[in-house]
């Protein structure tokens, strides 16, 4: 009942035109969208404007939310989703944007917890996505990596990437497959990019992908943490994920 109540819902809001002023938006500050095909951009503009209005939305550190803060976001999150199946980020209920680079506040172990290791201190980050919680985007960030591709980074893609790995409960690397021969594929091939990618930033050696996928921090999100849970089932605490500035 209620999937249908929500399927009859983003038909409606699907029904209205896209605003012409949101298109001049996506077309200005998001580049990858005039690499799109016809249906693909027709697609991605019915996805914004369901998107745009199930999440909440909030500006922090004195920034007053815009329709082109929205809408910019929105079409960079959405992209992700072409061709997927999906439910509009189902965890995802809420959008904290930052004007520029901020720090967090430091975390403390709660009252009934015991710390394994030392707490992290505080960084500047541009993003962050939380499991089963929020997503945090710098606003200056998401719209230089929108308009800037080349640049080889984009916080929004970088965070709701995380957020689709999330889906199956573990921040692992791995999003939600069909099957086991998927997973298993999965494991093998992006395992082995993963050990290339540290083999060629341990030696200097340019690649593709940023060094930064190589670093320690990372190394609980890779696919090799699948495999472990798959064989092992342990318990890999990671329910956050950063870019950090």
């Amino acid at each position: 009942m209620f999937q249908w109540l929500a399927n009859y819902r983003r038909k409606k809001l699907t029904s209205v035109p896209f605003p012409p002023d949101w298109e001049e938006i996506v077309k200005r500050n998001v580049a990858h969208y005039c690499m799109l095909e016809d249906a693909e951009r027709a697609h991605l503009r019915a996805l914004i404007q369901v998107f745009i209005v199930e999440k909440d939305w909030e500006g922090c550190g004195g920034l007053t939310l815009t329709d082109e803060i929205r809408v910019t976001i929105s079409a960079q999150a959405c992209l992700l989703l072409l061709n997927l199946p999906h439910n509009y980020y189902r965890d995802v209920e809420s959008i904290i944007i930052y004007p520029s680079t901020v720090i967090p506040p430091q975390r403390k172990p709660g009252f009934f917890e015991t710390a394994l290791a030392p707490v992290e201190n505080a960084h500047p980050i541009i993003g962050q996505a939380f499991q089963q919680g929020p997503v945090i985007i710098i606003w200056d960030a998401a719209l230089h990596g929108g308009r800037h591709p080349e640049s080889g980074h984009n916080v929004v893609y970088h965070e709701f990437a995380h957020k689709l790995d999330m889906l199956d409960g573990a921040a692992d690397g791995t999003p939600p497959l069909r099957d086991r021969a998927e997973y298993r594929d999965w494991v093998q091939i992006c395992s082995r990019e993963y050990l290339r990618l540290r083999h060629d930033a341990e030696h200097g050696k340019k690649s593709f992908l940023n060094a930064y996928g190589a670093t320690a921090r990372n190394l609980s999100s890779m696919p090799m943490a699948r495999q472990m849970r798959l064989n092992f089932s342990p318990w890999l605490p990671n329910n956050s994920s950063i870019s950090p500035s």
